[in-house]
């Protein structure tokens, strides 16, 4: 079986493409727990399969690092709309139509490196939603939606990434997330700018980047009055990633996702 790995400022991904006739959840399941550990396979954060789906240039089904399946993953789409325009499977480099377990999502490339990509609209934000004895502004990219709490935490944090890390563990199982939340701290560092850092669901455990992550960081920003040009820039361990956005109608639409993208290795595991 043939692979690629990718990251997107550092949230890294393995690449493979499977028949739709091979695809069993449950071997998909199992076979990310393999590839994504570095034991075992390359090790990444997530398994990123790739269908070919009629009514899209590419299908995506998202396995994190644990075997457990994702609705969507902002990085990976990024980098698989990479990998479909240079492998050959995308006709229009300003339309890259990927189908996702949470709807359809759009990318464009940017430069060589840098793709866009069009995040799944919110359907659902909660700016109150309590846990753990804090207050956490919950919102759900897509349909069904990818669950984020961003959590506002002053610089001085990201001193003890440890004691964050564990703070991010508590909330991310917390019974006000039914399916659990992605968990992302974040501080501003300027107007328009803020560093962030996100605990994954499904890796269990910080990541360099998130793209989702990112989206909802964005969210919280512009509701809370904090861009009035509808962009902010978002410094994450892994590089940075930034998110335009905007409120039409009392809805928040648009939200368009850029950052950097690299091809790690190719390889073939058996």
């Amino acid at each position: 079986m043939r692979y690629t790995k990718m990251h997107g400022a550092g949230n890294s991904f393995v690449l493979i493409e499977k028949a739709r006739s091979e695809q069993k959840s449950e071997d998909l399941s199992v076979l990310a727990l393999r590839l994504c550990d570095p034991k075992t396979g390359p090790g990444a954060d997530g398994l990123i399969v790739v269908t070919r789906p009629e009514d899209a240039d590419l299908g995506m089904l998202f396995y994190n690092s644990d075997g457990s399946a994702g609705e969507m993953c902002g990085n990976g789409a990024r980098c698989l709309a990479r990998w479909g325009l240079e492998h050959g499977l995308v006709r229009d480099a300003e339309e890259i139509r990927i189908l996702t377990p949470a709807g359809e999502v759009c990318a464009r490339r940017v430069t060589d490196e840098l793709y866009e990509l069009r995040l799944n609209d919110p359907s659902v934000i909660d700016p109150r939603r309590e846990a753990q004895g804090e207050s956490c502004f919950y919102v759900e990219l897509g349909d069904p939606g990818i669950p984020h709490a961003v959590v506002a935490v002053d610089e001085s944090a990201f001193a003890d990434p440890d004691a964050l890390r564990a703070r991010g563990r508590r909330l991310r199982f917390d019974p006000a997330f039914p399916r659990g939340a992605n968990v992302s701290f974040v501080c501003p560092t300027g107007e328009g700018r803020v560093r962030a850092i996100t605990y994954e669901r499904g890796v269990e455990d910080f990541t360099l980047a998130c793209g989702t992550g990112c989206g909802a960081i964005a969210v919280r920003e512009l509701l809370c009055g904090a861009l009035p040009d509808g962009r902010v820039e978002i410094e994450m361990p892994g590089g940075m990633l930034s998110v335009s956005l905007k409120e039409e109608n009392g809805r928040v639409c648009d939200l368009l996702l850029t950052g950097p993208t690299a091809v790690v290795e190719e390889g073939e595991v058996s």
